[in-house]
């Protein structure tokens, strides 16, 4: 039996990390401890203890457990658990674990729902997608959502030791793993410890036993296992999605540290397009106006790094993230169409004004089309007041220069010229 099954938590003390869900007065516990288990939804990546704590709560519940992988049933397996409803040995209910319920399509995860309304199923679900993308939304809002977090790395430690002390007291052969080594393969996990216990296992079967009869685990034997560093990435996942925003945020803060740290995780994940789109949206949504020039340096920097591709595109990205991090700030552009794209969407608006209409046909004059248009470059600082925005609309203001220096000097000439609205 591979150890991650051997060694699986038998309580829900036993499991490593989630200290949000589980522990004193967490909600995982405190449902154990009161008997009382609502319909539940566990969303996280995979090999961090969704499935054993599905399986904990239904040992503490005295519930019948079934469980199904949406991943390979279909809605016949779900229909032979139904039919179990009711049946000698079922007294206390049943609990449905369905692994990767975002495999099932609408009418599979709708056959379950009266039974769950009723409380003859009890379902726990879980996902590595985000549940409220993938699940419908009857279900969700008949259970509880749960996100189950990465691992840290003394989380893995911690639960490869557990598994060692254990290993050594059940075996003839003892294992000795070095401090150095159990670092190696809590760091190469990414924060999965079913990863960190495979590693585990595979440099136990790799290991030769020394001359005192130990099987020892050090530094040179995980080098030559050439196990890669395992990275929680899906180009199309909620990773992806919460990395970029990540970028962004961190970029939006001024903090250029944490920009190339989110960079570098983009990079590993090798979607270069979404890093491109994404540092070019930056530098008009939260640079714009305070350095107009940004978005024309990063459109450089961009179009370098499509043009050499990886692993050299890193550097000119590295670059783009960085200037846009240590620039000033504004999101006047941003906001400014938001608020413009709100009222088209909100506000009825009279017609555009007769002096700004197209008037260069025949007949444009009967309409009365441009007739009164004063043209600015005919008035001293190129500038003369009359309307341009709709009759009912002509009071708003868009566009409204920040506190930086190039938006002062925005405000100011306006101000010289009296173009500038309060």
């Amino acid at each position: 039996m591979p150890l991650a099954d051997k060694y699986r938590p038998k309580t829900i003390d036993d499991i490593v990390g989630q200290r949000h869900l589980i522990g004193q007065n967490k909600v995982l516990s405190n449902m154990i401890n009161k008997n009382f288990l609502p319909n539940l939804i566990f969303f996280g990546p995979p090999g961090l203890g969704k499935t054993t704590v599905a399986e904990i709560l239904s040992k503490e519940s005295n519930k019948t457990f079934f469980k199904i992988n949406a991943s390979n049933s279909s809605t016949e397996e779900i229909k032979k658990v139904i039919k179990q409803i009711g049946k000698l040995g079922n007294e206390n209910g049943i609990l449905l674990y369905i692994d990767e319920i975002q495999s099932f399509n609408k009418k599979q995860q709708q056959s379950i729902l009266e039974f769950i309304e009723t409380g003859e199923i009890t379902l726990i679900a879980s996902t590595t997608e985000n549940p409220y993308h993938y699940i419908y939304k009857a279900i969700l809002s008949r259970s509880i959502v749960m996100e189950f977090k990465l691992l840290s790395k003394d989380d893995i430690k911690s639960g490869l030791e557990n598994i060692i002390r254990k290993y050594n007291i059940e075996s003839l052969s003892k294992v000795v793993c070095k401090e150095n080594a159990l670092d190696k393969i809590s760091f190469s996990s990414g924060g999965d410890m079913r990863s960190a216990i495979n590693t585990l296992e595979l440099a136990i079967n790799s290991s030769n036993l020394d001359e005192d009869g130990r099987l020892i685990i050090d530094d040179e034997l995980i080098l030559n296992l050439n196990i890669s560093t395992a990275y929680n990435f899906d180009t199309d996942g909620d990773v992806h999605y919460n990395l970029l925003s990540a970028l962004q945020k961190s970029i939006r803060g001024s903090d250029p540290d944490a920009a190339v740290y989110y960079l570098a995780m983009l990079i590993k994940g090798g979607d270069l397009i979404s890093i491109c789109r994404r540092l070019l949206i930056i530098a008009s949504e939260d640079i714009g106006m305070a350095y107009p020039n940004a978005i024309v340096v990063v459109k450089a920097c961009v179009d370098s790094a499509m043009q050499v591709g990886f692993p050299e595109a890193r550097i000119p990205l590295a670059q783009a993230a960085i200037l846009l991090a240590t620039s000033p700030k504004s999101n006047s552009s941003y906001m400014a169409i938001g608020s413009a794209l709100s009222d088209i969407d909100n506000d009825m608006a009279d017609d555009i004004p007769d002096i700004l209409k197209d008037s260069h046909y025949s007949g444009a004059k009967k309409l009365s089309h441009g007739l009164g248009y004063l043209y600015p470059h005919n008035y001293e600082n190129h500038y003369i007041k009359q309307t341009y925005l709709p009759e009912n609309m002509k009071n708003k203001i868009y566009y409204e220069p920040q506190d930086n220096k190039f938006e002062r000097q925005v405000k100011e000439y306006f101000k010289k010229i009296g173009a500038y609205k309060k």
